[in-house]
């Protein structure tokens, strides 16, 4: 019986299997929306709306303008080291190189974009956000690292990695606060420095299983591009349309409405627990196998994500306005409606990004990228004229519509590309029993 248990332990710490790198990468992700709202509460309480609109306004653009330039390179790196694995240290290499290039391309534009942007902010606001953009590189070295560790179905350090950044940041934050530091400039930084170190560390780790090759960097270049471009669409597609709801909140609205707005988007986004935990996992075990099997797995992986999803919605759209004032404070409660709309909309983009990466695993996002960019480019006209008018509603039923559109186009895109129909939404006893299975189970 103990025996039984400790080999169960094991597999779950071990994560290379597919069950269990789910189940393991789902408790991670339990960990780190605790984590991330122990900070967002610290950050809210003691900011309020507008000093926590002010921070969000300089730590989103980092991130946000390196992930519109990643070219799909990381995507196209974790499909090229299972395809050819007799090339993974000159693929690996030209990867680095091209990512820390596409960061300072963003760091460059981040600087000078931002002053434009964010006119209404004060002038130590924008210089901090500035300064901040010099972190651009990182965003992509990260994604890049993150594809090699789960190359290599390393799926326990790459989880470790995704609670340890956060934790550092509520770290860092518990210091200040023991310091008396107490502003959204010092409050970015603990959000914006804790990867800097992390990120020296995931390439010190790597070093042992990637050569540093650029003998072959121009074939290489060539090889990750060429996937990377039809798979950068999608790439574009997720960043966009998970920041572009705050990058024109930031300008559109005052810092108010972009901390109400931050909040109701993080507390929102708790629901993508499940989508991510599979998601993690998917991509990794289905490259490059037949397309049945791949539309197979991603019906089952679909299915499970929104049933797990859909149970959730349910009681956050009673209680969540409740938790939003519990747990951020009174004036929060602003943020309800908004916060009510992008439940529903996260259920929709949950099952988008699953079916989407069927795609993916199969070498044909092609096609896919297109039809989904469609939907995207009609959230940014809408969001200019919603916001203004409607403020927070508007954005939410923005980026709500846009994901919908996505939605359809995805169903389109099976038969068209891989002429078959879709896979089937509602769960089965099937799914139960695989659920059932994988969570009693040591997997499989």
């Amino acid at each position: 019986m103990l025996s039984n248990v400790l080999t169960r332990v094991r597999s779950l710490l071990d994560g290379r299997k597919g069950s269990t790198a789910t189940i393991q990468t789902f408790l991670v992700k339990i960990c780190i929306i605790t984590i991330n709202m122990g900070t967002g509460i610290i950050t809210a309480r003691l900011l309020g709306s507008q000093g926590r609109g002010e921070m969000a306004a300089m730590i989103l653009w980092p991130q946000f303008l390196a992930y519109t330039l990643t070219l799909g390179i990381p995507q196209s790196l974790l499909y090229n080291l299972k395809k050819s694995p007799d090339r993974k240290s000159e693929l690996y290499s030209t990867a680095l190189v091209m990512s820390v290039l596409l960061g300072f391309a963003a760091a460059a534009i981040g600087i000078f974009f931002i002053p434009q942007w964010l006119s209404q902010y004060s002038v130590l606001t924008i210089r901090a956000a500035q300064w901040f953009m010099l972190t651009s590189p990182l965003s992509l070295l990260g994604l890049v690292f993150g594809a090699a560790f789960e190359a290599r179905s390393e799926f326990t350090f790459s989880n470790q990695i995704r609670y340890f950044i956060p934790l550092s940041t509520l770290a860092v934050l518990l210091v200040m606060l023991g310091l008396g530091v107490n502003n959204p400039i010092a409050f970015g930084a603990a959000y914006i420095l804790p990867p800097v170190p992390i990120g020296i560390w995931m390439f010190i780790r790597l070093l042992s299983r990637y050569d540093f090759k650029l003998s072959n960097f121009i074939e290489s270049a060539k090889t990750l591009l060429d996937y990377g471009f039809k798979a950068y669409g999608i790439d574009l597609i997720g960043s966009l349309s998970g920041r572009i709801g705050q990058a024109l909140v930031v300008g559109l609205l005052t810092p108010t409405a972009m901390g109400l707005y931050t909040v109701a988007i993080s507390l929102s986004r708790v629901l993508n627990t499940f989508e991510e935990a599979i998601n993690v996992v998917f991509v990794p075990k289905a490259s490059a196998r037949p397309i049945p099997e791949i539309v197979a797995l991603t019906g089952r992986a679909v299915r499970i994500s929104a049933f797990l999803t859909f149970v959730s919605v349910l009681p956050l759209m009673l209680i969540g306005p409740f938790f939003l004032r519990l747990l951020y404070g009174q004036e929060f409660a602003e943020a309800a409606t908004v916060f009510r709309i992008l439940l529903i909309e996260v259920l929709i983009s949950g099952v988008n990004w699953l079916l989407a990466k069927a795609f993916m695993a199969a070498g044909k996002p092609g096609v896919v990228t297109v039809l989904q960019g469609t939907g995207l480019a009609i959230t940014v006209p809408l969001m200019l004229v919603l916001i203004p008018k409607f403020g927070l509603s508007g954005a939410g039923f923005s980026l709500l519509a846009s994901t919908c559109i996505r939605f359809f186009l995805i169903q389109i895109s099976y038969p068209l590309v891989f002429k078959t129909m879709p896979p089937n939404l509602i769960i089965n006893f099937q799914d139960f029993k695989y659920l059932q299975k994988t969570l009693l189970s040591r997997g499989s």
